[in-house]
């Protein structure tokens, strides 16, 4: 099934062709949405990012036990994760208030959270959770290089935050009844969940868990930024600040992070105050560029997972549309009827013509070509 970016780049059927009548009978598109409309988006938005940021605030307030556990030393790593949180929840109210991602988004989350695909289906979603939010096996049908680099990007960052997020609000502690070890205690919400040794294996671990986030970033990322370096493909269309920019920032941070660690033990401190501002600035920056940039893609993935187990179960009912013209199945007739409603819901004036598959449609542009344009140079 074509994505709907292609259908919405398909022009009308020809006078003649199957699907022109419903077409022509489509209104016409209207004019934009005025000032009026751009100003409720915003201040909805605007309100949703304050709501989320205050609760945040108030979580960590609450979760850090009236701030007994806070570590003031780590200050601006939480107000910049306040920021995004801000961030997100304005730019995903913004997303989902047009009409496609608003239905994408009903559709998507509408069949995460049904009962009803759940009983027809009680595995389907935790394999796709794993499958295509997890290990993002679609990524690994286009090239295997790229998948890996993907997953040590993804793996990477995922343990980063686990570890970070938690320490900057102060949620996680780590306390020594010494003072200086070996014997550790780790509590959440000051309660004791772990005791351990600094010198064992477990003690390495949960003390380097940021460095080896680190190693694995640096080369998903090296190898991301290589390619947009070399391929030609994807030089002809990269931005610098929405392709190059979050590559760079990946980097700086595994670096400078990595950097710490190698000043604290082989270099008895020598640049630690340095390298921790350059690596606070470059954490600081790039959680507030995260809802504005590249990087939102993470935030919107849910959502699809949702439409592919929309799609699924469609499947398993066997509500598969055919091709209006060659008979070849196209995909789900729920999912063709979703996207024909979002055409319509943008009063697009072509939307009969999800209903053909690419093969078709490539033959009916053609055909309107010989009919419509090439006829008038005769």
């Amino acid at each position: 099934m074509p994505e709907p970016s292609e259908a919405l780049a398909v022009p009308p059927p020809p006078p003649g062709t199957p699907g022109a009548a419903e077409a022509a009978e489509t209104p016409p598109a209207p004019s934009p949405p005025g000032p009026g409309a751009r100003r409720s988006v915003t201040a909805r938005a605007t309100l949703a990012g304050a709501v989320v940021s205050l609760l945040l605030v108030a979580a960590i307030v609450l979760g850090s036990r009236l701030l007994r556990d806070f570590d003031s030393a780590l200050l601006p790593y939480a107000v910049a994760t306040v920021f995004l949180a801000f961030g997100v929840a304005y730019r995903y109210t913004v997303w989902v208030s047009a009409p496609g991602a608003r239905r994408l988004f009903r559709k998507g989350f509408g069949s995460f959270f049904s009962a009803d695909n759940f009983r027809k289906a009680p595995t389907a979603l935790p394999r796709m959770i794993a499958t295509y939010l997890g290990f993002q096996k679609f990524l690994g049908a286009r090239s295997r290089a790229r998948w890996i680099a993907h997953q040590l990007i993804f793996w990477g960052c995922i343990l980063a935050a686990l570890i970070t997020f938690p320490l900057t609000w102060g949620w996680f502690t780590f306390t020594s009844d010494s003072g200086s070890g070996p014997g550790y205690e780790m509590r959440i919400w000051g309660f004791k969940v772990l005791g351990f040794n600094a010198l064992n294996i477990v003690g390495w671990l949960m003390f380097h868990g940021l460095d080896i986030a680190a190693v694995l970033v640096i080369p998903g990322a090296c190898y991301f930024l290589w390619r947009r370096m070399k391929d030609r493909g994807a030089i002809t269309g990269q931005r610098f600040a929405y392709d190059l920019l979050p590559l760079i920032c990946l980097i700086v941070i595994s670096v400078t992070g990595l950097l710490l660690t190698f000043s604290s033990i082989f270099l008895h401190g020598g640049g630690y105050e340095f390298l921790a501002i350059l690596h606070m600035v470059s954490v600081v920056f790039t959680l507030i560029y995260i809802p504005f940039g590249k990087f939102f893609h993470i935030v919107q993935r849910p959502a699809a997972v949702g439409m592919q187990l929309f799609k699924y179960t469609a499947r398993q009912d066997e509500q598969v549309f055919a091709c209006k013209r060659c008979g070849e199945p196209i995909d789900t007739t729920p999912y063709v009827e979703n996207l024909r409603g979002t055409m319509q819901d943008l009063k697009l004036d072509y939307n009969a013509f999800v209903e053909y598959c690419p093969r078709c449609k490539r033959v009916l542009r053609g055909n309107a070509y010989l009919s419509q344009v090439k006829k008038g140079f005769k």
